[in-house]
Protein backbone atom coordinates (compact mmCIF):
# COMPACT_ATOMS: atom_id res chain seq x y z
CA UNK A 1 0.00 0.00 0.00
CA UNK A 2 0.88 3.36 -0.82
CA UNK A 3 0.75 6.61 1.13
CA UNK A 4 -2.76 8.39 2.24
CA UNK A 5 -2.37 12.09 0.42
CA UNK A 6 -5.90 14.37 0.03
CA UNK A 7 -6.68 14.20 -3.64
CA UNK A 8 -9.06 15.36 -6.54
CA UNK A 9 -10.16 12.63 -8.74
CA UNK A 10 -12.57 13.13 -11.92
CA UNK A 11 -14.87 9.88 -12.30
CA UNK A 12 -15.83 8.45 -15.99
CA UNK A 13 -19.13 9.26 -14.47
CA UNK A 14 -18.43 12.98 -14.40
CA UNK A 15 -18.38 13.15 -10.63
CA UNK A 16 -15.39 15.38 -9.13
CA UNK A 17 -14.22 13.58 -5.77
CA UNK A 18 -12.16 14.74 -2.84
CA UNK A 19 -10.63 12.53 -1.00
CA UNK A 20 -8.19 11.23 1.76
CA UNK A 21 -6.89 8.43 -0.26
CA UNK A 22 -4.22 5.90 -0.63
CA UNK A 23 -3.67 3.54 -4.15
CA UNK A 24 -2.83 -0.02 -2.93
CA UNK A 25 -1.18 -1.57 -6.52
CA UNK A 26 -3.45 -4.73 -6.66
CA UNK A 27 -1.17 -7.52 -8.93
CA UNK A 28 -0.70 -4.55 -11.13
CA UNK A 29 -4.72 -3.88 -10.93
CA UNK A 30 -4.34 -0.42 -9.20
CA UNK A 31 -7.24 0.11 -6.52
CA UNK A 32 -7.71 3.40 -5.12
CA UNK A 33 -9.18 3.55 -1.80
CA UNK A 34 -11.12 6.81 -0.62
CA UNK A 35 -11.57 7.36 2.89
CA UNK A 36 -14.48 9.61 3.61
CA UNK A 37 -14.79 10.52 0.14
CA UNK A 38 -16.98 14.47 -0.22
CA UNK A 39 -18.14 16.36 -3.30
CA UNK A 40 -17.50 19.96 -3.13
CA UNK A 41 -19.57 22.25 -4.96
CA UNK A 42 -18.36 26.13 -5.12
CA UNK A 43 -21.07 29.05 -5.35
CA UNK A 44 -21.44 32.50 -5.14
CA UNK A 45 -23.74 34.64 -3.77
CA UNK A 46 -24.15 38.32 -2.53
CA UNK A 47 -22.02 37.65 0.38
CA UNK A 48 -19.03 36.00 -1.76
CA UNK A 49 -17.67 32.30 -2.77
CA UNK A 50 -18.91 29.49 -1.27
CA UNK A 51 -18.17 25.73 -1.04
CA UNK A 52 -20.87 23.09 -0.58
CA UNK A 53 -19.67 20.03 1.12
CA UNK A 54 -21.96 16.81 1.13
CA UNK A 55 -20.92 13.32 1.21
CA UNK A 56 -19.98 10.94 -2.06
CA UNK A 57 -22.71 8.42 -1.18
CA UNK A 58 -25.17 10.12 1.30
CA UNK A 59 -26.93 7.17 2.23
CA UNK A 60 -24.20 4.70 3.67
CA UNK A 61 -22.80 4.79 7.09
CA UNK A 62 -19.15 3.25 5.56
CA UNK A 63 -15.79 5.17 5.67
CA UNK A 64 -13.99 3.61 2.79
CA UNK A 65 -14.64 2.67 -0.31
CA UNK A 66 -13.20 1.25 -3.41
CA UNK A 67 -12.71 2.05 -6.90
CA UNK A 68 -11.00 0.90 -9.65
CA UNK A 69 -8.19 3.01 -12.22
CA UNK A 70 -10.31 2.45 -15.01
CA UNK A 71 -13.30 4.37 -13.19
CA UNK A 72 -11.05 7.14 -12.74
CA UNK A 73 -10.47 9.70 -15.52
CA UNK A 74 -7.78 12.36 -13.50
CA UNK A 75 -6.53 12.57 -10.17
CA UNK A 76 -4.30 15.34 -8.69
CA UNK A 77 -3.20 15.29 -5.19
CA UNK A 78 -4.41 18.53 -3.31
CA UNK A 79 -1.87 20.99 -1.04
CA UNK A 80 -4.42 23.24 -0.74
CA UNK A 81 -4.45 24.32 3.39
CA UNK A 82 -7.67 25.51 3.13
CA UNK A 83 -9.51 23.16 0.81
CA UNK A 84 -8.24 20.17 3.94
CA UNK A 85 -9.32 22.22 6.36
CA UNK A 86 -12.80 22.80 5.11
CA UNK A 87 -12.39 18.60 4.31
CA UNK A 88 -11.40 17.94 7.50
CA UNK A 89 -14.09 19.85 9.26
CA UNK A 90 -16.86 18.49 7.72
CA UNK A 91 -15.59 15.01 8.37
CA UNK A 92 -14.64 15.95 12.23
CA UNK A 93 -18.90 17.85 12.20
CA UNK A 94 -20.10 14.77 10.89
CA UNK A 95 -18.98 12.61 13.60
CA UNK A 96 -19.67 14.59 16.05
CA UNK A 97 -23.76 15.93 15.19
CA UNK A 98 -24.93 13.25 13.42
CA UNK A 99 -29.08 13.31 14.15
CA UNK A 100 -30.87 9.95 14.02
CA UNK A 101 -34.27 9.77 12.67
CA UNK A 102 -36.01 6.84 14.35
CA UNK A 103 -39.15 8.68 14.72
CA UNK A 104 -42.35 7.30 13.35
CA UNK A 105 -43.42 8.74 9.69
CA UNK A 106 -39.66 10.12 9.31
CA UNK A 107 -40.43 13.15 11.35
CA UNK A 108 -37.85 14.82 13.75
CA UNK A 109 -38.62 16.98 16.33
CA UNK A 110 -36.76 20.56 16.52
CA UNK A 111 -34.37 20.87 19.02
CA UNK A 112 -31.71 23.29 19.91
CA UNK A 113 -29.30 21.10 18.33
CA UNK A 114 -30.70 22.33 15.14
CA UNK A 115 -31.49 25.70 15.60
CA UNK A 116 -34.57 25.76 16.78
CA UNK A 117 -35.02 28.44 19.92
CA UNK A 118 -38.35 29.29 20.44
CA UNK A 119 -42.04 29.52 19.47
CA UNK A 120 -43.28 31.87 16.58
CA UNK A 121 -45.67 33.40 19.18
CA UNK A 122 -42.66 33.99 21.65
CA UNK A 123 -40.46 35.68 18.96
CA UNK A 124 -43.63 37.45 17.61
CA UNK A 125 -43.69 38.94 21.46
CA UNK A 126 -40.07 39.71 21.39
CA UNK A 127 -40.16 41.84 18.18
CA UNK A 128 -42.81 44.00 19.16
CA UNK A 129 -41.45 44.49 22.16
CA UNK A 130 -37.87 45.88 20.46
CA UNK A 131 -40.05 47.81 18.19
CA UNK A 132 -41.96 49.17 21.02
CA UNK A 133 -38.62 50.11 22.44
CA UNK A 134 -37.60 51.85 19.13
CA UNK A 135 -40.51 53.92 18.24
CA UNK A 136 -40.47 55.23 22.02
CA UNK A 137 -36.94 56.52 21.98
Amino acid sequence: MGEEFYCVLKLVSGEEIFSLIMVDENEGDPIIILQNPVIMKAFQNHQGMHLKVKPWIETSTDDLYMIKLDKVITMTESKDEHLISIYENYIQDEDDDSIEVHHPGGRVKPSSKMGYVGSVEDARKSLERIFKDLKES
